[in-house]
């Protein structure tokens, strides 16, 4: 038997009434990333050593000043991960995870030029989430991070002593397919173009002025 045809009639009202909208009778199986469990953290990250690479312009004349620094990327790279179920929490696991942050890092050098480098910004969190029982698809563990940096100082070379506030969302994900009902294919309607008409206003005024006859 096939996805299409495991939905009896009698739970589908809008086959019977003969009105799509009294009911949601369609069947569309989906592709999707399903979020079994996430938890957010936010903290604020002191004296995290970063060490800049690729700076540009190259060749600063040192000693630089720091002025800004923030994620490059939403998407964190996961380095270390364990994942140890708790016996007495059905389903609970304890998540231990590293992940490494790519930054960018804006400073004037001692000539007042401004520059930027990249670096990577190491955290780890230990957490409680809930995972899913085994099955042949396998879960994932995803880090979704936002880092911004209002201070830091420079020690030496390319290296400063940052702090990061930091927002990390910890994800327990999977792909699967999912039967959902549906109202059918969405109607796109036309684009409005952005216009800018020089002669709009001009051309909304009366041919000739009101109340203005000469008798």
């Amino acid at each position: 038997m096939s996805f299409f045809s495991n939905c009896p009639t009698e739970r589908c009202p809008g086959r019977l009434s003969g009105n799509p909208l009294s009911g949601l009778c369609d069947k569309v199986c989906v592709q999707v990333k399903k979020v079994f469990d996430a938890c957010m953290r936010q903290a604020q990250e002191d004296n995290v050593t970063v060490t800049l690479t690729g700076l540009t312009p190259a060749n600063p004349t040192y000693p630089l000043n720091f002025i800004s620094a923030r994620n490059t990327s939403t998407q964190a790279q996961i380095s270390s991960l364990q994942v140890d179920p708790i016996p007495d929490r059905q389903n609970l696991s304890r998540v231990q995870v590293t992940y490494v942050i790519p930054v960018e890092v804006l400073y004037t050098d001692a000539n007042g030029v401004e520059g930027k480098g990249t670096a990577n910004v190491t955290l780890s969190q230990d957490v409680i989430l809930h995972v899913p029982a085994p099955s042949i698809m396998p879960y994932e563990i995803e880090a979704i991070v936002s880092v911004v940096s209002p201070e830091g100082t420079y020690v030496s070379g390319n290296t400063f002593n940052v702090t990061f506030c930091t927002t990390s969302i910890i994800k327990v994900v999977m792909t699967v397919e999912l039967l959902i009902p549906s109202y059918g294919y969405a109607t796109i309607p036309p684009c409005q173009e952005y216009t800018q008409e020089v002669c709009s206003g001009f051309f909304e005024l009366p041919l000739f002025p009101d109340g203005e006859v000469n008798g």
